[in-house]
């Protein structure tokens, strides 16, 4: 009995450590951020985490942080209605159900095709990720999508969202690799979506 104790005391204490000191979620890095921010105009205080209002800060370590959240746009994907939308089950009818859709993708494609393409989506981010500021200057980056005899309407779908909720000048280009289709209309495609300058 001592010896199941003496575990539960160690995975208390490991617990307790872990949640004041590792540096992305514990405790300190609540006071890391508090403590590293300065104000973004000068002869103004330093502001408090949660202002999203897109402007850029410069901590004390040097680095201009910025908060890329885009309000207007996850406003209105909150007040968004319709099948799908928030990541909602689709309500089908009975003579809608239809064991067939599902074996061509593993999923029922009649769905997805009734679904919109720039749909909204939940968010599932912990509170204190939505107060997150990230460097001003970000490298932008390539995307690349392998698929495989892929329903076209959750393809679409896909780019939309990367479209939809990055930054453009964060996405260098979009790939889409064709992993050996045996579709007519996938074989041999292969698909790149560059910014525009």
């Amino acid at each position: 009995m001592k010896r199941r104790q003496k575990r539960v005391l160690q995975m208390a204490f490991l617990f307790m450590v872990a949640l004041i000191f590792l540096p992305n979620v514990g405790l300190w890095s609540m006071y890391r951020e508090k403590s590293l921010m300065k104000s973004h105009e000068p002869g103004e205080q330093g502001f408090p985490l949660g202002i999203n209002d897109g402007h850029i800060y410069t901590w004390t370590d040097g680095l201009r942080r910025r908060d890329w959240h885009d309000n207007e746009s996850i406003r209105k994907d909150s007040q968004r209605v319709g099948k799908g939308e928030h990541g909602k089950p689709y309500p089908l009818a009975e003579d809608e159900c239809d064991d067939s859709v599902y074996k061509e993708n593993g999923f029922n494609i009649y769905v997805s095709n009734n679904i919109a393409l720039d749909r909204s989506l939940p968010d599932i981010r912990h509170p204190n990720c939505k107060q997150k500021l990230y460097l001003e200057n970000l490298p932008n980056t390539s995307i690349i999508i392998p698929f495989h005899n892929e329903g076209w309407s959750s393809l679409l779908r896909t780019i939309h969202s990367i479209t939809n909720r990055t930054p453009d000048h964060l996405i260098a280009e979009i790939i889409l690799v064709d992993d050996y289709s045996d579709r007519g209309k996938w074989q041999n495609c292969f698909f790149s979506l560059r910014a525009s300058a």
